[in-house]
């Protein structure tokens, strides 16, 4: 399993993918709004999306694991 993070301090404004979703790297799981600016979360490497540990609209810290993907 793989802990996708938070790269910014601010807030989740779109999640974009689904539990159970396949990935291929490079894919944007969900966006963060920070500073007005979108900070999109990308999977890494590819796998399936097992856990959003997130919803739309709650506050995130930098570093804090949003998602998880199994390889």
């Amino acid at each position: 399993m793989i802990d996708v993070a938070s790269v910014v301090t601010g807030s989740v404004w779109k999640i974009e993918r689904a539990v159970g979703d396949r990935l291929e790297p490079g894919d944007v799981i969900m966006i963060l709004e920070s500073m007005k600016m979108e900070i999109p979360v990308i999977a890494e490497d590819g796998g399936v999306l097992r856990e959003l540990r997130v919803v739309e609209g709650v506050p995130v810290s930098e570093g804090q694991v949003v998602a998880v993907v199994e390889e």
